[in-house]
């Protein structure tokens, strides 16, 4: 049997789409601050840890806020987050993800999820994934934000597989580039013109088949 290799996905974007639920949860702290913030704006907070995400907020509306009041902004931002999630459920996850982890399983592959959320346990309980994962490696465990690779090379090795056999899935430039530095195969899940730098893009997991899958296990 061939050795395993370690599938690690980030979460947001690539499982399932949270995005929208961040947008509104930031759009509601930029409209209290005065500050006009797009679906535009929102992308460059793809893969970004929830303290640089509001400090870019700021710098786009060229706003100063006292960090007592950046603590209470965060704590405000999460707390609406939570709120959209609580009628999260399965029907959330992203097209053929679902035939993916299936097949990895299936395999004997290892999977871990490396995601700056720290909300990542609650949304792949609510979803019915986490059974598919041997580690997860969130916020909570990494100092260092995308495009570091810290929460990817943590991922590894609690899966105890070298960074080279290691197949990251991304939808973040900054994931994307985390990736490349740890020395691991990175996928692109999203649109060329943005993810040009991953190894291999792909629109979503529906145009992935398991002869790219075998491909990578076989690497």
């Amino acid at each position: 049997m061939k050795k395993s290799k370690g599938f690690i996905f980030d979460l947001d974007g690539v499982i399932v789409d949270t995005a929208k639920y961040h947008f509104l949860a930031w759009k509601k702290i930029a409209n209290a601050l005065e500050i006009d913030f797009t679906l535009e704006h929102n992308e460059l907070l793809k893969g970004v840890s929830r303290v640089r995400s509001l400090d870019i907020i700021l710098e786009l509306g060229k706003v100063e806020i006292s960090q007592e009041d950046k603590n209470k902004w965060l704590i405000q931002k999460n707390e609406d987050y939570l709120s959209y999630l609580v009628d999260m459920n399965e029907s959330e996850i992203l097209p053929g993800v679902m035939d993916t982890l299936r097949f990895l399983k299936k395999n004997n592959q290892l999977i871990a999820l490396g995601s700056a959320s720290k909300n990542a346990r609650p949304i792949l309980e609510k979803t019915g994934t986490l059974e598919y994962f041997d580690a997860i490696v969130d916020g909570n465990d990494v100092v260092n934000a995308k495009p570091d690779p810290e929460v990817f090379l943590h991922a590894a090795r609690l899966l105890n597989v070298a960074n080279e056999d290691s197949i990251v899935f991304e939808d973040s430039v900054a994931g994307v580039q985390a990736a490349n530095t740890a020395n691991m195969v990175s996928v692109g899940i999203g649109e060329e013109t943005t993810l040009h730098e991953a190894q291999y893009i792909f629109k979503d997991f529906t145009t992935i088949d398991s002869n790219f899958l075998e491909s990578l296990i076989n690497r």
